[in-house]
């Protein structure tokens, strides 16, 4: 199970770089949905990071 947390978090940075290439693919055309899209982007980080920290306090509380 904790193989499983653990692949995915990294799901979260897969689907930061796809926004980010979205943003960067409409930037020139649709700047509002760009911006929309670079949300995302931070929010899909900050998600990794999350996740992972609570996962580490998980492991740590059940040793």
């Amino acid at each position: 199970m904790n193989k499983f947390f653990r692949y995915f978090e990294y799901a979260y940075l897969m689907f930061a770089a796809f926004f980010l290439f979205e943003a960067v693919r409409i930037w020139s055309t649709e700047r509002n949905r760009a911006y929309l899209f670079i949300f995302f982007v931070c929010v899909a980080i900050f998600m990794f990071f999350f996740k992972r920290r609570f996962r580490r306090k998980y492991e740590d509380r059940n040793k």
